[in-house]
């Protein structure tokens, strides 16, 4: 019906979901929004999209945007713009009364041909330095939204805890148990065999030092924060602090170590996951640096992304300090058992619709949530194009040093921010952590 294509969330999504609250389900098509355009600067990695795109009058003439590319920049430009466009334009929108809530909730049909309008336009923009400065502009944004990512981890890792643990203790204990064990030995056990692998595949006997550097200090932080979680003191003062969160948080770190050494300039400390089963890596002419689009860095990153985009869409945590950072409530959780207010629950030809649960305030940022989406965009399109920076002449990309020091820095954050959520308690005494 042309009316749900200009009306609210509800109305989109009554047919095929159960009913749930409005504000998560304004969220879930702002992700499924989200999710399209990566489709789409997936498909711009196809083999032959290249030479298609050169194949339109006036699009890309003579530019790194009929590229591979050059084509997701431009495609990610569209969604960053779009995202950032609608974060600027809900600044302190306190409630869906506000008239720019119902632009928020509403208008879909609108949102999508604006967004689609800023994607086709970004690909009529000279060439010049825009591929360079939206690279630089992109290695911050995806810098900013691994941060993210890592608070919705640690969220992710003391919500999973706190619920084996609160089943653990309720009943039935031997099974809970078995199972807060076996998930924390697959953690650790894989982030040993990482361990391992990384030593055997990215170091040498001489050269690549970096690599051993950043493999052994990563190792000796994630095994003191995996000691100082059962210290006496913090159990003392976080009782269900324990080694779930901080096998889930060394299991993250060896990613980003991982994600880390693969974009390292030298070829020789950087062997691609082919060349490491086998396969040929090089071109017909001898060169070694042909760009790998579709390598497995990329592929766990985009799983990630996903992952954290739907959980930051639907979670409902029971973190207070979560979620003033996040600047969220527990109020948005993604099914209700049952209305908690009869006269907001809309129906309309027999189907129910979602509850308006925010007429006396939102439940979430709406600004910062779409800057979430934008920071969002920028990461899947540096993980998509592997964080490679086109070279001078825009004939090629190459990995630079700066994504490597990016995605370390980042892992030192992560363990930074755990440690910091145990120690939290014993130095902010006046502060309620419960």
């Amino acid at each position: 019906r042309i009316p749900c294509l200009c009306g609210s969330a509800p109305c989109l999504l009554c047919r095929c979901c159960p009913s749930g609250n409005n504000s998560t389900v304004t969220r879930l098509i702002y992700a499924a929004f989200m999710l399209l355009g990566v489709g789409v600067a997936c498909i711009m990695l196809m083999p032959g999209m290249e030479a298609q795109l050169k194949k339109i009058p006036g699009f890309c003439e003579g530019g790194m945007g009929s590229s591979i590319p050059g084509a997701v920049y431009r495609v990610c430009f569209g969604m960053a713009m779009f995202f950032l466009l609608f974060s600027l334009l809900m600044i302190k929108v306190k409630s869906s009364q506000d008239p720019r809530a119902s632009v928020h909730n509403g208008f879909w049909f609108f949102k999508f041909a604006a967004a689609t309008a800023i994607t086709v336009g970004a690909f009529f923009i000279p060439e010049g330095p825009f591929t360079t400065v939206w690279f630089y502009v992109g290695m911050a944004g995806a810098f900013c939204f691994i941060l993210i990512q890592l608070v919705l981890l640690i969220d992710f890792a003391h919500s999973w805890n706190e619920s084996w643990v609160e089943k653990m203790e309720e009943g039935n204990s031997r099974c809970w148990y078995a199972a807060l064990l076996s998930a924390t030995t697959v953690n650790y056990t894989l982030s040993l065999i990482s361990l391992v692998m990384f030593y055997i595949y990215y170091t040498h006997t001489e050269g690549c030092t970096e690599n051993k550097v950043f493999i052994s200090i990563n190792m000796l932080l994630c095994i003191g924060a995996s000691v100082m979680s059962i210290l006496p003191k913090i159990q003392e003062s976080q009782p269900r602090s324990g080694l779930l969160q901080s096998s889930i948080v060394t299991l993250y770190t060896m990613y980003l170590t991982w994600s880390a050494m693969t974009n390292e300039p030298d070829r020789k400390c950087n062997p691609s996951l082919l060349g490491i089963i086998g396969y040929n890596t090089t071109s017909p002419t001898g060169r070694d640096h042909v760009v790998q689009w579709w390598d497995a860095q990329g592929i766990v990153g985009l799983i990630l992304f996903l992952m954290c985009v739907l959980y930051s869409s639907i979670r409902n945590s029971s973190n207070t300090q979560v979620n003033k950072l996040t600047l969220t409530n527990d109020e948005s959780a993604l099914i209700e058992d049952g209305p908690s207010h009869p006269e907001n629950f809309e129906e309309g030809d027999g189907v129910s619709r979602a509850i308006d649960n925010e007429r006396d305030g939102v439940t979430y940022s709406y600004s910062f949530f779409h800057f979430m989406l934008f920071l969002a965009s920028l990461y899947i399109m540096m993980t998509l194009t592997n964080w490679y920076s086109p070279d001078a002449n825009y004939e090629m990309m190459t990995s630079k040093w700066p994504s490597v020091w990016v995605k370390m820095s980042s892992s030192w954050i992560c363990i930074a921010l755990y440690a910091w959520t145990l120690v939290a308690p014993l130095v902010l005494t006046n502060r309620d952590f419960d």
